[in-house]
């Protein structure tokens, strides 16, 4: 970087003071929460902070848009998959109803494998999802995602390093 150069901190104040109020609207009007809307809002400019370079682009609010969007489809899977959780507690007897804790901490777990398998694509997911939770085979999976049987097995092999990097890290 050369000394005339603004940092990508600098830029991102920049991109903050401008559109904040802007990005915060339209985030209000996604979700009709103003603090999951703040929440996401900051979040957006977080995530720009972490890129390693940032140049500055003709069109901030498409590129403010893009990463908004991304964490709202976050948010609603996340949503989702906590209310599918809470409806299958919900049935279950009052004997067999787990603790405030052990719902706490599964709550947690089911949002740590969802950004796990966020990183695949939605065939891949549910390939994976489809032979851990459901247990189907490879043939069938194929058929129900209209795919062939090695694709299945690509799909499921990339749930696997998602997992292992989960547990492991990065390979070498």
């Amino acid at each position: 970087m050369s000394a005339g150069e603004p940092t990508n901190q600098h830029l991102v104040g920049l991109l903050y003071r401008d559109h904040r109020d802007w990005l915060l609207g339209w985030l209000r009007k996604s979700l009709y929460c103003a603090e999951r809307a703040e929440d996401l809002s900051q979040d957006t400019f977080v995530r720009l902070l972490g890129r390693a370079d940032l140049p500055q682009t003709r069109e901030p609010r498409a590129l403010l848009t893009t990463i908004a969007k991304g964490l709202l489809i976050d948010h609603f899977r996340r949503s989702a998959l906590e209310r599918a959780y809470l409806e299958q507690l919900s049935g279950l007897p009052d004997a067999v109803q787990p603790s405030a804790e052990e719902q706490t901490i599964a709550l947690q777990a089911l949002r740590d494998i969802d950004r796990l398998l966020g990183r695949l694509s939605s065939k891949a997911r549910a390939a994976f999802l489809y032979n851990r939770l459901d247990g189907m085979g490879h043939a069938e999976i194929a058929e129900r995602l209209g795919v062939s049987v090695s694709r299945v097995r690509q799909y499921l092999a990339q749930g696997l390093r998602q997992c292992y990097i989960a547990q492991y890290g990065e390979p070498r």
